[in-house]
């Protein structure tokens, strides 16, 4: 399966001059945690979170309109494309430990946004003749390498 047949399309942006109050609103107004960082030929060139803006506003003491999102976004940035396999994607999101990619065309545009959620509903949904036990067990891996560290595992009662 494509990344392209369970992306989101409909992703919210942020330029790296916007202030840090105009992110928070999209992410309050689109019930999301982060958004891309784009160029003016929408091209990704960061990706900032609400844990960022938290710590840009406490280190730098100043209101979120007073503070840009090129002071704040991450910018190591990896991304996949339309085409990509779901399997290689969810693999990049397990070797680069993201909960998230961008997915870009071939002009390196900005057209999607893949989640780990993405990947968890579609190893949920049911298929013919059984369940696609291979992308449960990806989406595992990818959490568990994300959050290395932070979550145990108990053995069941």
């Amino acid at each position: 399966m494509k990344v392209e047949q369970i992306m989101n399309r409909d992703v919210k942006t942020c330029r790296p001059q916007d202030s840090l109050a105009k992110a928070a609103q999209i992410m309050w107004e689109e019930p999301c945690g982060a958004v891309p960082v784009v160029d003016d030929q929408r091209r990704p060139i960061g990706f900032l979170t609400d844990r960022d803006i938290c710590m840009a506003a406490y280190t730098q003491g100043r209101p979120l309109e007073e503070i840009r999102v090129e002071t704040a976004m991450s910018r190591m940035l990896v991304s996949c494309t339309t085409e990509d396999e779901l399997g290689s994607a969810a693999q990049l999101m397990r070797q680069k430990r993201t909960r998230r990619l961008p997915v870009v065309n071939q002009d390196g545009a900005l057209v999607g946004l893949l989640s780990l959620d993405d990947l968890a509903c579609e190893a949920a949904r049911p298929l013919r003749g059984g369940v696609n036990d291979a992308l449960r067990n990806l989406v595992l891996e990818v959490h568990l390498s994300i959050n290395r560290g932070r979550v145990r595992l108990h053995p069941p009662a």
